[in-house]
This record gives C-alpha cells, structure tokens and sequence, in this order.
C-alpha cells in the first residue's frame, strides 16, 4: 500500500524522517532504510534540514524507492528560484517519487554555511500552487506540459505556535493552495494538539501528528529557548529529570510512545510522522511501545 494509499485508508498511517549524511558515505543511511522498510507508510527525506548542507533530498528519494519504502521528497524554498524548483519536481516525478512535502526552509543563517545567499524566490503557498499547477499539467507561467506530474502534496504547520492565529491563517492558505496533507512541527503538549485538531477537522485534509524524541533535560530546554512553535511542558522536563541521565533516552522513547499511543486510541488525528533525528534505529521501539507493531 502506498504511501497516499494508507492515507485515504483509514488506517492510523505512520511516516519516518530519514535525513541524508553529510558527504557520500551512505552505509548508515542504508542500514536505516532496511530498519524501517515494511514499518512505516511514508518516509520524509530531509532538503538540507536547518540549512545544513547535505546529500540533496532527490537522489535518497530515489535510494528509498528503489528499497522498497514510499519517499516524501521534501522541497524547501530557501535554495532555488522558480525554475529550479520546478525543474526538481518534474525530475521527481520522471524517478516515480509521487509524494512531496512543501516548506519555505529554515533561513542559511540557522546552518552551517552562513554566507549563502537565501533564494526565497517563492514561499511554502506559492510552491504548494507550483505543484498543483504541475499537477494540472501547467507551470506556474501557464505554459503548458508536455506530461503533468501526480503528486500528492503536503504541508507543515505548528499547533503549539504562540500566537497561534497566524498559523491557522496560513493553514487555511495551504489547504486552499491544494495541501492534501498536513505534518505537525514537534507537538508535545496533547491538550494543545487536540484543541489544535477540534479547528482542523472542519476541513478535508489529513494530519499527521509530529514527534521528536526527547533524549534529555538539556534537549527539552533547548527546544524550548531556540525553536520557535516548540513548547516541552515543565511535567515532561521533570519526567527526565527523575530518570536520570542513564534513563533519559528511554524515558523519552517511553513519553512519545505514550503520547502516540493516546492520540491513536482517542482518534485524535490520521496518524503520526516521527522525527527521531538520527536515531532512526529506535522507531520500531517506539512504534512497539506504542502498540503499532
């Protein structure tokens, strides 16, 4: 079952990050994609993730194809103008990569080389339209295709944000701009997530619910004073911090399996999309704990 198959299925679907090494050695990369073939509906490839530079997002797409899994080939805008965008999109889509993930891009200075220049020639909506227009076989000139392209497109949006509204107003935009899908940022806070879910039902799409994995105290107050739209709540740092430093990757495994766990069994939303962010070996334990596998 594909990827957009599980979806439309009914299924609580669950996708993977998968991010691409930097530089050509891929043997961990490999070993990660066999751990989670037949485990994971969908699995998100990572475009330079936080502007770090990296294998691009395309060729592992095409590695996870060829291994058997359903690649979402992320897209950001931050590093090409209009054509090159669109130019990627149809190569993607000659490969036989039919899902995309489309964001505007964290800004270079997050990354590691700080004197690039950010492109930002068009932004997450214009793309989400970019696609849809491929997808009626037109680019976004109007001219016409000689082949459209059939992807199902996503999208990213924050439920924690504070303020929240300028999220839920550029949610509307995505889903008017053809977003069939929707993968949170990291949620952690469920009675948040499923006010966030009551809004977010009034439309036809699909959520996936975002989870990083907390391997520490430290983790959580980084998020918290660096990464806008992420709030640990103090009961999550206090759970690590009583585990101790030993115990505290487990107790983060254990804290996400529990929220996974809830939300499938209340039927909160579609399904989740798991970013363990170089720990891809512990997804099927976390998926086990979370009584998905």
């Amino acid at each position: 079952m594909s990827f957009k198959e599980a979806m439309n299925s009914g299924k609580f679907v669950v996708t993977a990050e998968a991010g691409p090494p930097k530089g050509t050695d891929i043997k961990e990369l490999l070993h990660h994609l066999d751990i989670l073939k037949g485990k994971v509906d969908g699995l998100n490839v990572t475009d330079n993730q936080s502007a770090v530079m990296r294998i691009n997002s395309l060729s592992v797409c095409k590695i996870a194809l060829d291994k058997g899994l359903d690649p979402i080939f992320q897209m950001t805008c931050r590093d090409r103008n209009r054509i090159a965008i669109q130019s990627d999109i149809l190569g993607a889509s000659i490969l036989g990569i039919k899902n995309i993930l489309c964001i505007t891009g964290d800004h270079v200075s997050a990354g590691d080389h700080k004197g690039a220049k950010p492109v930002y020639d068009i932004e997450s909506v214009q793309l989400l339209k970019a696609v849809d227009g491929l997808n009626n076989g037109k680019d976004m000139s109007g001219n016409e295709l000689k082949g459209a392209t059939d992807f199902y497109q996503g999208a990213v949006v924050t439920p924690e944000s504070n303020p929240l509204e300028p999220q839920l107003m550029k949610f509307e935009k995505k889903i008017k701009a053809g977003a069939k899908f929707f993968q949170t940022q990291a949620v952690y806070d469920m009675k948040k997530f499923k006010e966030f879910m009551k809004y977010a039902r009034k439309f036809p799409i699909k959520i996936l619910a975002g989870f990083v994995v907390l391997k520490s105290v430290g983790m959580a107050s980084f998020l918290n004073k660096n990464v806008p739209g992420i709030r640990v709540p103090q009961e999550l740092i206090d759970e690590l911090k009583a585990a101790g430093k030993e115990k505290a990757l487990d107790t983060g495994i254990n804290i996400t399996a529990r929220h996974i766990k809830e939300l499938k069994e209340e039927n909160v939303c579609d399904g989740v999309h798991i970013m363990a962010i170089g720990m891809e070996e512990k997804i099927p334990l976390i998926m086990e704990r979370a009584g998905l596998l």
